[in-house]
């Protein structure tokens, strides 16, 4: 693989790759993942179609600016290492964006051999060489310690990535989990056999080589308020997700059998109802299954029905499969597994019977009409064309909203009018020092976007700790080294006082949904002009004397399965 140059005509004439799988008739069957990964020898023929454009459009099209021309070329050169220290230094979790990211919509989609052929597999090259250097990547040089602290709220990919950022910075990072597992949507929201939990636990370890702390079992915005972290670091970064889901809005949605996708994933991914007696959580399983949606997380719900062993799962959409925004990929995995496709149908009434158990879906026809907001052509119902699908358990997956829990309980925070967090260009809220990114900000988007805010959240966070300009829109600070500094106090130490003065958050009455304080909390809110941070003499960080005790949250991450869904 490593002789003469090839000529762009030799690159031309290697096909692309195809990636290997497990035969769908076992897999559909099991929770183990379904791309093998790309051999060695594959993967050095595959980065041999690379044309090292000098303008590289790919890297452009990716959220968090891998270097892509730079790592493939090392992969084509057989320097495995030197790609795994390219690819480590632009992207804190590799394994997973390897994996799960839409490469084709971003990545691949700007790569020029698409534009007459197959575009380069970058995401197979990508899962290759993280997947390559697990267990081999040389443990980093140590960066001095600034002496700042940044908390971090929530483990998903945006808060992964702003961690590790900022840690390779020489920030001290704490994370803060509301779960009993660190990983957040890729935890409890991407099955098995798309996203082992194994990557993930591989790619986390690897932020907490960096230094990084994770607090998990701590809700802000229950367990600490907003205020009392921005008390205690001179920075917090928010990247919650928006994890509140969307209901159908249809007569019936109250039946037994019927879930939210986020409640049935996350009981089948994160709670392991799959094993279920020998785990505490349970999901109804078997019978016929209808799930609404046509994103990957409605494949997700969909192929996790076949694999729970539904009798038929079924995936209801109300436009073509030409409009579907999932993976081309996943919805070919979805065919070759049986799973049928019932498309241009819009639910319109959940049916059960007289105990309010689910026995069917009524929907209606639709035909595509005019293109909408989306680009998409409008579904418009066809008049008298309702019909029944039988089944026993309906999903709903058409999209997620911001949970107002954290945002309601800070009431200083401006939101949109969806009841995301505003930022302004930098990603600061209108509260000082507090940022913003991922789907709280943008509502319902991918791993990879989120990502992409995490980075640049961390340069425009060390940007305001330091007085000086972020370094480009993804900032120039990378992972490549390691924080042994000092850790920030723990807060439970820090904030331990006086916090019987004011109401202890535990005993604050909840929110009740459609109250007037709800109602308030999540109507939209002025920015105020945030001044710059005037520079501090080496990010001493501050350490205000102890005022509030201590709720009892975990000091680590623990497989509790006694944490309430």
């Amino acid at each position: 693989m490593n002789g003469d140059p090839l000529s762009k005509r030799q690159r031309l004439a290697i096909g692309r790759q195809p990636m290997p799988v497990r035969d769908p008739a076992l897999r559909a069957g099991d929770f183990g993942e379904v791309a093998l990964g790309l051999p060695e020898h594959l993967a050095l023929l595959e980065a041999r179609r690379c044309l090292a454009c000098k303008v590289a459009t790919c890297v452009a099209g990716c959220p968090v600016a891998v270097d892509i021309p730079r790592f493939v070329g090392l992969v084509e050169a057989g320097d495995i290492a030197g790609a795994a220290r390219v690819l480590l230094a632009d992207n804190a979790l590799p394994g997973i964006t390897g994996r799960v990211c839409p490469q084709e919509h971003q990545c691949e989609a700007a790569c020029v051999l698409g534009r007459k052929g197959a575009p380069l597999a970058i995401g197979h090259l990508e899962r290759f060489v993280a997947d390559w250097a697990a267990g081999r990547a040389d443990a980093p040089p140590v960066p001095p310690p600034t002496g700042g602290t940044v908390a971090v709220v929530g483990s998903g990919p945006g808060g992964l990535t702003a961690a590790g950022e900022l840690a390779s910075r020489g920030y001290a990072v704490t994370v803060y989990e509301a779960l009993h597992t660190p990983g957040g949507v890729l935890i409890y929201g991407i099955p098995e056999f798309r996203l082992p939990k194994e990557i993930v636990a591989r790619e986390v370890a690897r932020l907490t080589g960096l230094g990084v702390r994770i607090e998990c079992n701590v809700v802000v915005g229950r367990t600490y308020s907003l205020d009392e972290l921005r008390a205690v670091f001179d920075a917090v970064f928010v990247s919650v997700g928006a994890g509140l889901p969307l209901f159908l809005g249809v007569p019936g949605e109250g039946y037994k059998g019927v879930y939210s996708a986020n409640e049935y994933l996350t009981r089948v991914n994160l709670m392991q109802a799959y094993d279920f007696p020998d785990a505490d959580t349970p999901v109804l399983r078997g019978g016929r299954v209808v799930v609404v949606g046509g994103g990957n997380v409605a494949l997700d719900a969909v192929r996790t029905a076949r694999r729970l062993g539904a009798d038929e799962a079924i995936l209801a959409y109300r436009r073509s499969r030409a409009e579907m925004p999932a993976r081309v990929e996943e919805i070919g995995h979805a065919d070759e597994e049986g799973i049928r496709f019932e498309m241009l149908v819009s639910p319109v009434a959940v049916e059960g019977d007289a105990d309010r158990w689910v026995r069917g879906l009524r929907c209606i026809r639709m035909e595509l009409g005019e293109p909408d907001a989306s680009g998409r052509r409008r579904p418009v119902p066809i008049a008298g064309s309702e019909f029944v699908i039988p089944c026993d358990v309906v999903v709903a997956a058409i999209g997620t909203r911001a949970n107002p829990l954290l945002t309601s309980s800070c009431p200083d925070l401006a939101l949109t009018p969806e009841g995301s967090i505003a930022v302004d260009g930098r990603g600061m809220t209108n509260l000082a020092g507090v940022f913003a990114g991922g789907d709280i900000v943008r509502g319902s988007a991918t791993v990879i976007l989120a990502m992409g805010d995490g980075k640049r959240a961390a340069a425009e966070i060390d940007a305001y700790l330091s007085g000086a300009a972020a370094q480009g829109p993804a900032g120039t600070g990378s992972l490549q080294f390691t924080v042994n500094g000092p850790q920030p106090d723990d807060l439970i130490a820090v904030v331990a006082g006086n916090r019987a003065a004011t109401p202890a958050l535990t005993d604050r009455p909840a929110v009740a949904p459609g109250s007037a304080a709800q109602d308030a909390a999540s109507r939209p809110r002025t920015p105020a002009a945030v001044p710059s941070r005037p520079p501090t003499q080496g990010h001493a960080g501050r350490r205000p004397e102890p005022s509030l005790p201590a709720p009892q949250p975990s000091t680590g991450c623990r497989p509790d399965r006694d944490v309430p869904l």
